[in-house]
């Protein structure tokens, strides 16, 4: 997945403003302790990424 559609998708399931909340400043465990603007610059899979953020936050299956 592309970084604009890992953001579209995002903001879309947290909204706006949250998804840049989300994105910015919380740590995931799964992300090695980084944030997903971190693992975005460290080059981690944007699918991996997304993982993390739907468990965290326990998206439903469906919308993952």
């Amino acid at each position: 997945m592309r970084i604009t559609a890992f953001r579209a998708r995002l903001a879309e399931e947290f909204g706006a403003l949250r998804a840049d909340t989300i994105a910015h400043d919380h740590v995931f465990a799964a992300l090695g302790g980084r944030t997903v603007d971190q693992a975005l610059d460290a080059g981690l899979p944007t699918k991996d990424i997304w993982q993390a953020v739907c468990e965290a936050f326990e998206v439903p299956a469906e919308r993952r």
